[in-house]
């Protein structure tokens, strides 16, 4: 299988970051062949919108990284995005690369709404992995659904997988241990009895991921 993982956060030791660590490490141990890029070292210049793309299917731009990036997305089987959420949504750098996926499908205006078609349909298996500091996962909302978007319009048979760690206000502090997350919350006036519950949530969350993360990394194609 091969793997594209894209990491959202500026951040070295962001709590996204060790998400996606943490799949990408159960990818390896089934073999996985992987690709991994920070949006923020990418020259991918922010979407015009000028629709050029209804009509030479492929994005208008050139000059900067997107025609290598795009062939990367296209060549594999799976897409991890990790990312921090910021004010309900991608960092820029990030959604600069989300806005550029537009060249990626045909989109006709009706009477009634709109059409969209991707030149090919795709098969392949999407994961984000999103950290916030809110305990409400409804705080990634937006980002979850242009994900959900993304990967219904541009094939039936594509999968996305979500992942949300919630209430992580530092970095690294999906990590930490009891005692490292009560002293944190002291600091920050939350109450110190959820460290426990929190600290137990996280691990099986990081669990979970590297259990996803073998999963795939041994399906054939």
């Amino acid at each position: 299988m091969k793997i594209l993982a894209l990491k959202g956060s500026s951040r070295e030791k962001s709590n996204s970051s060790i998400m996606l660590d943490r799949f990408l490490e159960g990818c390896k141990s089934s073999g996985a062949e992987i690709k991994s890029l920070k949006s923020q070292n990418l020259d991918i210049k922010p979407c015009a919108g000028c629709l050029r793309c209804n009509l030479i299917k492929r994005c208008s731009l050139r000059g900067d990284g997107w025609g290598q990036l795009s062939n990367d997305i296209l060549d594999a089987d799976i897409v991890a995005i990790s990312s921090p959420v910021y004010f309900f949504n991608f960092p820029s750098e990030l959604k600069r690369i989300i806005d550029r996926f537009r060249s990626f499908i045909h989109v006709r205006i009706t009477e009634d709404g709109l059409i969209h078609t991707p030149w090919v349909k795709w098969r392949k298996k999407f994961v984000v992995l999103l950290s916030m500091g809110s305990p409400d996962e409804n705080e990634g909302a937006g980002i979850i659904n242009i994900m959900k978007f993304i990967v219904k319009e541009l094939g039936e048979n594509n999968e996305l997988h979500i992942f949300n760690g919630t209430r992580l206000a530092v970095r690294g502090q999906i990590g930490f241990s009891p005692d490292e997350l009560i002293n944190l919350y002291e600091k920050l006036k939350i109450p110190v009895e959820l460290a426990k519950s929190d600290h137990s949530g996280n691990i099986e969350l990081l669990s979970k991921i590297y259990s996803l993360g073998t999963e795939l990394g041994a399906e054939k194609k």
